[in-house]
């Protein structure tokens, strides 16, 4: 029965390592399919055609590009569906990797409790703001009353539209 035991755990580890290792691993292949299609293989195209030609005559063709890009549409498919399903796993309190979480911890947030007399919601009086430097008093303080400045043509820089009457 030990022994029975000792195998399962062995494939379990195996079986865990493929779960939690799948969507990491098809994001470096495909990260290394682009780097070789755009970056290796272009070069060692035209080292080829160098050495046994004399002279660069042919661009490579990006075998990923071919059919329309497909390739990239599937694989963002791909990995888009497997980060959206990842997350909705944290979400809903999936092992992360066979670590043991306290019972306590969760992935939701939970907001801090508000501090009575602060806020914009209270009724407690606030300090007035500093005065901005840029031609302003400040936020949540009266408007400014001084003209508009002009521009070159005389036009008012914010140009007053015709108001609705209420």
């Amino acid at each position: 029965m030990a022994e029975e035991q000792a195998i399962s755990e062995s494939e379990k580890k195996k079986e865990d390592w493929m779960n939690s290792k799948w969507r990491p691993m098809m994001g470096w292949m495909y990260m290394l399919v682009c780097t070789m299609d755009f970056v290796g293989f272009p070069v060692l195209w035209s080292l080829l055609q160098a050495m046994s030609h004399g002279a660069v005559n042919v661009q490579w063709q990006p075998l990923t590009l071919q059919g329309a890009g497909l390739f990239h549409i599937a694989m963002g498919a791909v990995l888009g569906l497997a980060a959206y399903g990842r997350t909705q796993e944290k979400l809903n309190g999936a092992n992360n990797g066979g670590i043991s979480l306290p019972a306590g911890s969760g992935t939701t947030y939970t907001p801090p409790t508000p501090v009575a007399g602060a806020g914009f919601g209270s009724n407690s009086p606030t300090p007035a703001p500093a005065a901005s430097g840029f031609g302003g008093s400040g936020f949540g303080s009266a408007p400014s009353t001084t003209a508009p400045a002009t521009g070159f043509g005389g036009k008012k820089v914010v140009p007053e539209f015709p108001q609705p009457a209420i």
